[in-house]
């Protein structure tokens, strides 16, 4: 078996706030696989993980470049060792930069500004991963990052007519979308857009916690179903609670709403969501 280390422990307990031994023990039952163990304690009622979330301490900057037209959009991650450099002008520069050539060219060589960048800040640099966006049909892309650059924002949006994408109602409708992305983080636009897996994975942790215990099937089906429609909420941006709204409508409601106004159809097609220092993208 693995070795429970204090660190481990710690980590556990960053991603769960269980108590110390609680996370030993669930480490030790788990063989020492975090996931696992974050399944047990919530099991126990003693954790509340709806994200599969492992962070990391990395530092840098979330950057974007939206081509004129906003019909080409890119979102990118890029670390360093230090918040000091993160906050830099001349790092922040270098970001923007490496954000615009990629929207421009993915297949653009960056190492030799990167080594530049290096040498610059005498901190290692990494590209940690990237999202281009190029809208097919009628619609546009749009960015949004967050004060501090810490979280970033890209999503396409779709319209059945041409002429609704200049129209500053959808324009609107897009801004307050990527806003929504930022501060709710959903997993899926949809629930049919979730990875199965995870799915399964919130089932069986609902089916299987101290809720149900000693509770006739037909209760435990209607409870599980029901935790499972609360997942959706939190998780599927369409089924969210809009948060400029204060959550009374739902962004489905708020997107039929604008729809209205504007006498076509309006769809979100695809985002993400970077922070910085995630293991997993939106």
């Amino acid at each position: 078996m693995p070795e429970i280390t204090t660190a481990l422990i710690a980590k556990l307990r960053e991603m769960t706030n269980a108590g110390m031994m609680q996370c030993k023990h669930a480490l030790i039952e788990a063989n020492g696989d975090l996931e696992a163990a974050v399944d047990i304690l919530r099991k126990r009622g003693v954790a509340t993980a709806a994200k599969k979330a492992l962070r990391e301490t990395r530092e840098g900057v979330i950057a974007h470049c939206i081509l004129p037209g906003a019909r080409v959009g890119l979102l990118v991650e890029i670390n360093c060792e230090s918040d000091f450099v993160a906050k830099n002008e001349t790092f922040r520069a270098f970001a923007e930069k490496v954000a615009r050539m990629l929207a421009e060219n993915p297949a653009v060589d960056l190492e030799p500004l990167r080594v530049e960048i290096v040498a610059k800040t005498g901190e290692n640099v990494k590209i940690a991963r990237q999202q281009r966006f190029e809208v097919a049909g009628n619609g546009l892309v749009a960015a949004y990052i967050h004060t501090g650059a810490k979280v970033g924002v890209l999503v396409e949006v779709g319209a059945g007519k041409e002429e609704t994408v200049a129209r500053d109602e959808f324009k609107q409708l897009v801004k307050d979308i990527t806003l929504q992305i930022a501060a709710a983080s959903p997993l899926a636009v949809s629930r049919d857009k979730l990875d199965p897996a995870l799915v399964a994975r919130e089932r069986e942790v609902v089916a299987n916690s101290d809720l149900v215990k000693n509770k006739p099937p037909q209760a435990v089906e209607k409870i599980v179903q029901g935790k499972l429609e609360k997942f959706y909420q939190t998780v599927c941006l369409l089924e969210q609670g809009f948060v400029k709204r204060n959550s009374e409508i739902s962004v489905r409601e708020y997107m039929a709403s604008v729809a209205a106004q504007l006498g076509d159809t309006v769809e979100v097609r695809r985002f993400v969501r970077f922070q910085v220092g995630e293991s997993f993208g939106a």
